[in-house]
C-alpha cells in the first residue's frame, strides 16, 4: 500500500506539490487488517533508510524503506506502530561515509529537545471557529484596522509557583485570549512556534516545518489556542522562517550525506550572520517542501496570516557578505533570482487558494514593490514592515528634547515613501533586546518624561497610516529588556503609571478600530494630509487622517517638554472638534493638561484652511480631535 500517488510525486518533483503533509511523513494506516503506519521521505542520495523507534527498540535493520523508482523518495509500511510512538529515519548515504539518525522533515509532532525524535500523530480536531473563518476576509482586508500583539509563548507569562515553568497552549488560551480581547488588539502574532531545538533561538532556528513545538503541548493543544482566539474575534499571525535553517545533525542539513535542502557552495548555502543553512530555492523538491509548509499552517491550523522572516536575506546574494564571499547570478547581479521566483510563486499560490488571509514581509531594504502584485512586477506580499519608520522614530525620540528640532526630518521623512508599499509599523521584539533597552527606557529623562515619551510614541504610531504591531510588555511599559527565559513583570501593573500605559493602548486600539478616519483606505495618499510639518522649533507635528466619506481626525503631537497653550492649527471646516484622546490625560498617568472635551473651530484661516483651532497642547503629548 502507498499513500503516495504518481501525481503526488510528479508535482513534488515539479516543485508544485502544495500539500506534502497528506502523503509524506508518517501516517497511521491499515494494511489488510494490520495496524501500523506508512512512511515516506525524500533522500535521493541515500543508499538505505530504516525507520527506527521505540516500537522496534531503535533497531537499524528491522524496518527498511524501499525506493520509489528513481524519484528519490523512500517509503514503506511498518506494522505494530501506534499513535504516540517515537521514531527517526536512519539514513545511510551512497557516499559510504555518512550514516545518521534524522527527524522526519514532514513530521507533525516532535519530542522535546534534546530528544528530537518525531512522533506518530493524528491531526484530527473539531474546530469551532466557523463564524470567524467565514467572515475573516473583512478582518484581514487592507482597509480593516489591524493592531497586532506580538507574543513569545515561552515568556509572556510563566508559572512561578511551579519552578518558572512554561504555560501550555491550553493554559495560554485561558489567560492570553481574554487579555488580548480586553486590550483591544485585532490580531496576535506568535513568534515562531515551529519546532526548534535551541530555545534561545526564539523559534527562528526551525527544524520542524510542519510541527508546533511540543514545549507547550500537542498540535491539538495549539489548535485549541487558535480556535479560542478566533471564537473571540482575534486573528492569528504566525512567524514563518523560509530564509534559513540550523545545522543540527537531526535536521534538514546534509540530509543523506549530500546537500539536498541547502545550496552546496557555502558562498550560497551558509548564512554568515547565523551560521545556518540557506534553502536551495532553485530545487523543485525544496520549493514543494516550503510551499507545503506555508499552506500547512494556513489550512491545518487556520492561521490568518504568515509573517515571513528575513526576506531581505533571501533577496540578496551578497547579504552580510564581503566581496569575494558570494556568487553573482547569471546576469552578474547580486539578486537571488531563485529566491525571488520562489517568493512570487509562494504568494501567488497562497493567495490563490486563500484570498481571505495575509502575507507580511519583514523586509528591511528599499527593494521595490514588495507588497505589490506579481503581475505588476512585485513580490506579491500583502504588507511589508516599515523598518524605516521604526528606526527614524526611535532615533528621534531617544534624542534629548532640547536638540530634537535639529532632527525634525526624522519624523517627516516617512511621508515621502509612506504609500509606496502597504506598510505595517512594527515596534517588535528586535527593538528591546541586546542592549537596546526597553521602549520605556529608550525615552530620555526621569520617569515622568519616560512614561510621557512612551505614551507619545504609542499615540504617534496609532496616528500614522499603516497597520500596527506592538511587542508584548510594551503595552504596559516594561522596564527591563525582554528575556526569553523569564515571564513579563506583571507586578508592574500595580503601579498607576504602568497601568496607565495599558489603559492608553486599549483606548488607542478602540479609537483606531472604531474611527474610520484612522484605518479606512490607509494605504492611499488620500487618507493623509499634513496640517503643519514644519514647526521644528516647537517640536510639533500635525496632520489630518481622512476616510472615504470625507470625515477627518486631526492628530497633533508635541515632542517637547514644554506645554503649548493657545497653540493654533488650521482645519478644513467649522464646528466643534471633540477631544477624542489626549495622551496626557490623568487616567493614563499624565498631568491632565488638555481642552475640556474639545474646541470650537474659528473662521480664521490658517495653514491654507478656512478655519483654525486654538488648543492647549500638552508636553510630550498627543491629541486626536474630530467627530465623535
Amino acid at each position: 500500500m502507498s499513500l503516495l500517488s504518481d501525481d503526488d510525486l510528479y508535482l513534488f518533483r515539479e516543485g508544485t506539490n502544495l500539500r506534502l503533509w497528506n502523503s509524506f511523513g508518517a501516517h497511521s494506516a491499515d494494511r489488510n487488517g494490520e495496524q501500523g503506519a506508512h512512511f515516506a521521505v525524500w533522500a535521493p542520495n541515500a543508499e538505505s533508510i530504516s525507520v527506527i523507534g521505540d516500537f522496534n527498540s531503535w533497531d537499524k535493520q528491522t524496518n527498511r524503506l524501499q525506493p520509489r523508482g528513481q524519484t528519490g523518495v523512500w517509503e514503506g509500511f511498518v506494522s505494530g506502530i501506534a499513535a504516540g510512538s517515537r521514531y527517526k529515519y536512519y539514513v545511510r548515504s551512497t557516499s559510504g561515509r555518512y550514516a545518521v539518525d534524522k527527524a522526519d522533515p514532514v513530521g507533525v509532532f516532535h519530542a522535546q529537545p534534546p530528544d528530537n525524535s518525531s512522533i506518530l500523530w493524528d491531526l484530527g480536531y473539531a474546530w469551532n471557529d466557523a463564524a470567524w473563518m467565514e467572515s475573516r476576509a473583512s478582518a484581514n482586508s487592507l482597509d480593516a484596522p489591524m493592531s497586532i500583539y506580538e507574543v513569545h509563548l515561552g515568556s509572556w507569562r510563566r508559572d512561578a509557583e511551579q519552578g518558572n515553568r512554561f504555560l501550555t497552549y491550553r493554559e495560554l488560551a485561558t489567560s492570553l485570549v481574554p487579555y488580548v480581547k480586553e486590550t483591544g488588539f485585532t490580531h496576535v502574532e506568535f513568534m515562531p512556534v515551529m519546532e526548534h531545538p535551541f530555545y534561545g533561538s526564539w523559534g527562528y532556528g526551525v527544524t520542524g516545518y510542519f510541527a508546533p513545538t511540543s514545549r507547550y503541548g500537542t498540535p491539538q493543544d495549539f489548535m485549541f489556542l487558535i480556535d479560542m482566539l478566533h471564537q473571540n474575534g482575534i486573528g492569528v499571525v504566525l512567524d514563518w522562517v523560509p530564509s534559513h535553517f540550523p545545522q543540527d545533525e537531526h535536521g534538514l542539513g546534509f540530509f543523506d550525506g549530500f546537500h539536498e535542502y541547502e545550496y552546496a557552495d557555502p558562498r550560497q548555502g551558509i548564512h554568515p550572520d547565523w551560521n545556518s543553512f540557506i534553502f536551495n530555492y532553485g530545487r523543485p523538491e525544496v520549493r514543494s517542501f516550503l510551499l507545503s509548509s506555508a499552506m500547512y499552517w494556513l489550512e491545518q491550523f487556520h492561521a490568518d496570516a504568515l509573517r515571513v522572516d528575513a526576506v531581505a536575506s533571501m533577496l540578496y546574494l551578497d547579504y552580510s557578505r564581503r566581496e569575494g564571499e558570494w556568487i553573482p547570478n547569471r546576469f552578474g547581479g547580486r539578486e537571488n533570482l531563485e529566491a525571488i521566483g520562489f517568493l512570487r510563486t509562494m504568494n501567488e499560490r497562497v493567495f490563490g487558494a486563500h484570498r481571505d488571509i495575509q502575507m507580511v514581509a519583514e523586509e528591511s531594504t528599499a527593494w521595490p514593490m514588495v507588497s505589490k502584485p506579481t503581475y505588476l512586477g512585485g513580490l506579491g506580499f500583502g504588507m511589508k514592515w516599515d523598518m524605516g519608520w521604526m528606526h527614524d522614530t526611535l532615533q528621534y525620540l531617544t534624542q534629548d528634547p532640547i536638540v530634537r528640532k535639529y532632527h525634525h526630518q526624522e519624523l517627516t521623512f516617512r511621508m515621502v515613501y509612506a504609500f509606496s508599499e502597504n506598510f505595517l509599523l512594527p515596534l517588535s521584539h528586535d527593538e528591546v533586546v541586546y542592549g537596546k533597552r526597553s521602549l520605556l527606557n529608550k525615552m530620555p529623562g526621569r520617569d515622568p518624561w519616560k512614561f510621557a515619551g512612551l505614551r507619545l510614541l504609542l499615540s504617534y504610531m496609532y496616528g500614522q497610516p499603516g497597520k500596527k504591531l506592538l511587542f508584548m510588555g510594551d503595552e504596559f511599559g516594561v522596564k527591563e529588556e525582554w528575556h526569553h527565559d523569564a515571564s513579563l513583570d506583571w507586578s508592574l501593573l500595580a503601579d498607576s503609571n504602568h497601568a496607565g500605559i495599558r489603559l492608553l493602548v486599549g483606548d488607542l486600539n478602540h479609537l483606531y478600530r472604531s474611527n474610520s478616519c484612522l484605518h479606512d483606505h490607509e494605504y492611499s495618499p488620500a487618507s493623509f494630509e499634513w496640517i503643519d510639518a514644519r514647526d521644528a522649533d516647537n517640536n510639533t507635528l500635525s496632520f489630518l487622517r481622512k476616510d472615504r466619506a470625507g470625515r477627518e481626525v486631526a492628530a497633533i503631537y508635541n515632542f517637547s517638554a514644554i506645554p503649548r497653550p493657545n497653540y493654533r492649527i488650521g482645519v478644513p471646516h467649522g464646528g466643534f472638534w471633540h477631544e477624542l484622546l489626549n495622551s496626557d490625560a490623568k487616567q493614563y498617568g499624565g498631568s491632565g493638561y488638555g481642552n475640556f472635551g474639545g474646541v470650537e473651530a474659528s473662521p480664521v484661516p490658517l495653514h491654507g484652511r478656512s478655519h483654525s483651532l486654538t488648543i492647549n497642547l500638552p508636553p510630550f503629548g498627543a491629541l486626536f480631535l474630530g467627530e465623535k
